[in-house]
């Protein structure tokens, strides 16, 4: 076999080399031509696409334009106006602050589509197109002013050129989602910008530029693409450490979803996936849900040009940040302050789906009868209007729909077999208007020997009384734990793990860390790792298994998960235990020191796993069940 001659690939081959590394499908050709635009300068952004992008794509903005030189120039392989110029003459890749800077896009679309460009530089009389079909053009050509100035970019029939590539492709629903969902992301980053996408004729997505500025606009963009209920139960993140600033916003826990899909991160403006982003938002929430459930968020990450590389992905969908380590710890650290603001804050979509229920499909209210509610009162001879102040309270007053009593001391307690319980709460303060600083009220009655009814100043809560309390002792616990640190139990023999020597360094360079959390580990020979003392909360520990698990952690998270999360597991489950259980009666007393309690303690809205520990029901809801409203 003759040695193969070295020899240049013509300039068609690199285009679509070139293409296959930036164009992987029409989503991909959304986003850097969306990106152009942003670039330019665009507060408006129209985006058209048919069959899945294949047949036609059209983007157009109200951005700068270009000259008739710049139209030429831009449809060869890497140029740019966009890419700086450091102090000593060279191109400075290590400060971008513009979205696109290699100047591969039009190129490379071009060399597998038929690409048309019109475009209007802003103030000019004239604009010019040029048509690029599979990498050939003939030149630029005067065409239609556009009137506002800007850009227009057609792309027909992508990958003619390259028939191959669309065997790869998705279903024309696949590639709709895909585009709806990059621009959903640019959307989000900006919301200064307007976006209109059109798919197949149809409006998908339609978000005018928001006139607020700062948290007010981007929690108003939120909302319009991610939905009102992501408005309603949000937390602003917004923390600041040594250059670096997260802002954005994060769902309360009772707010989650079955999956990772819903969580976003902008670095300097720009969608970018990062496993960073993943690590951290388990870490931040770890305590607050279940594995299997995963809180929206929304994080800006706002940092010098110099600290993060663009460059290190031919789609640029990825970035290196100088100090990951000092990104994530603010992501969790910012997180996790929100999350503590919140007290014991819980989503409004608990309410609604219990309104829900209640109200089911094809409910229609009640008509108010004949002269209003006041009229048909009074004419019930008495049955249920309110009692006069002369006449005397009766022993005891109790309903047989409910299984609750309401004693004539105000205390309230479940009216089960036996008698009860003893209680000197007192009845002056508990008959009150819930004062406007009890944002749960005051217990009225338990149900059941579960559930505690509140009264607050404009509807009523009911309360899990064991998975409120559970989230009580939890946070005791853990407060307990940080001020006398976590107890360790020294092993007989110590336990020798074996592991590959990146694994063991990695170990090795948190022993620190990990001895905090009741680990101590050293070196044992190459590879290998002396295990000598355990947290003693830990009785029964595959010491194996968890050195393994921690290592996978360090390499992918850059923190030791797995311990934490057994640790937390461990003092969830002695909390689970040891909590107010489900039917021991309250007495008034118990019931309202729990909802105080409640309102002091953060997190308290949602149980260990995620679960929610109250719902707060209005009364303007209650009255709209009844058709009061």
């Amino acid at each position: 076999m003759t040695q193969p001659i070295i020899r240049r690939l013509p300039p068609e081959t690199v285009n679509r080399i070139a293409a296959g590394e930036v164009v992987e499908r029409p989503a991909s050709v959304v986003k850097e031509l969306a990106e152009n635009a942003l670039d330019a300068g665009a507060k408006r952004i129209d985006i058209t696409a048919e069959g899945g992008g294949l047949v036609r794509l059209l983007i157009e903005d109200d951005g700068k334009g270009m000259s008739p030189e710049e139209l030429e120039l831009c449809i060869e392989r890497h140029a740019t106006s966009k890419l700086p110029v450091a102090e000593d003459g060279q191109d400075d890749l290590l400060n971008i602050s513009t979205m696109g800077f290699r100047g591969e896009a039009l190129p490379s679309i071009g060399s597998i589509a038929r690409l048309s460009i019109t475009t209007q530089a802003k103030g000019a009389g004239d604009a010019w197109a040029i048509l690029v079909e599979g990498g050939k053009t003939n030149g630029i050509a005067p065409a239609a002013p556009l009137g506002r100035g800007g850009t227009r970019i057609e792309v027909r029939d992508l990958f003619y050129a390259t028939p191959a590539r669309l065997k790869f492709l998705k279903s024309e629903r696949s590639e709709n989602l895909g585009i709806t969902d990059v621009v959903k992301r640019m959307a989000m980053s900006r919301p200064d910008v307007g976006f209109f996408l059109t798919l197949d004729g149809r409006k998908r997505l339609s978000v005018a530029a928001e006139r607020g500025e700062g948290a007010e606009a981007r929690i108003a963009r939120m909302s319009a693409i991610l939905g009102a209920d992501f408005g309603e139960n949000a937390l602003e993140v917004d923390q600041e450490r040594e250059g670096v600033r997260i802002f954005g916003f994060a769902s309360l826990p009772t707010y989650s979803r079955g999956n990772a899909m819903h969580q976003y991160l902008f670095v300097n403006g720009r969608p970018v996936r990062d496993k960073l982003l993943g690590g951290a938002v388990r870490g931040a929430y770890q305590d607050f849900l279940a594995r299997d459930r995963h809180p929206v968020v929304a994080l800006n990450v706002e940092l010098p040009t110099g600290q993060v590389d663009v460059n290190v992905h031919p789609a640029k969908a990825e970035v290196r940040f100088r100090d990951a380590g000092l990104v994530r710890g603010l992501i969790v650290g910012s997180l996790r302050h929100a999350l503590a603001a919140a007290g014991h804050r819980a989503s409004t979509t608990v309410a609604g789906y219990a309104l829900g229920r209640v109200r089911p499909e094809g409910y229609q209210p009640p008509q108010p009868p004949p002269g209003g509610y006041q009229s048909h009162t009074a004419s019930l001879a008495g049955w249920g209007a309110p009692r006069p102040p002369s006449e005397p309270v009766q022993d005891r007053v109790f309903d047989p729909g409910m299984s609750a009593r309401v004693e004539p001391d105000g205390s309230a307690y479940d009216a089960g077999m036996g008698e009860a319980p003893q209680s000197g709460f007192d009845a002056a303060q508990q008959s009150a208007t819930p004062p406007p600083d009890w944002p749960l009220g005051v217990a009225r009655a338990q149900l059941h020997e579960t559930y505690v009814v509140a009264q607050t100043g404009d509807g009523i809560v009911i309360v899990d009384q064991h998975a409120a309390h559970e989230r009580l002792v939890y946070e005791r616990m853990k407060k307990m734990i940080a001020e006398t640190g976590v107890q360790r139990q020294r092993l007989l023999v110590p336990e020798i793990v074996n592991l590959d020597e990146a694994e063991a360094r990695r170990l090795l360079d948190r022993t620190e860390e990990l001895e905090e959390l009741g680990l101590v580990i050293e070196a044992f020979g190459q590879g290998a790792i002396a295990v000598r003392e355990t947290p003693s909360l830990l009785k029964k520990l595959d010491v194996q298994g968890l050195i393994r698990d921690l290592a996978d952690d360090l390499a992918e998270y850059d923190q030791a998960l797995s311990l934490k999360e057994k640790l937390e597991d461990v003092v969830g489950t002695m909390a689970c235990h040891g909590s107010v259980r489900s039917g021991r009666r309250l007495t008034g007393e118990e019931m309202n020191a729990l909802l105080r309690e409640m309102e002091a303690t953060p997190h308290s809205g949602q149980c260990n796993h995620g679960r929610p520990t109250y719902v707060e029901l209005k009364l303007s809801d209650i009255e709209r069940l009844f058709g009061r409203r």
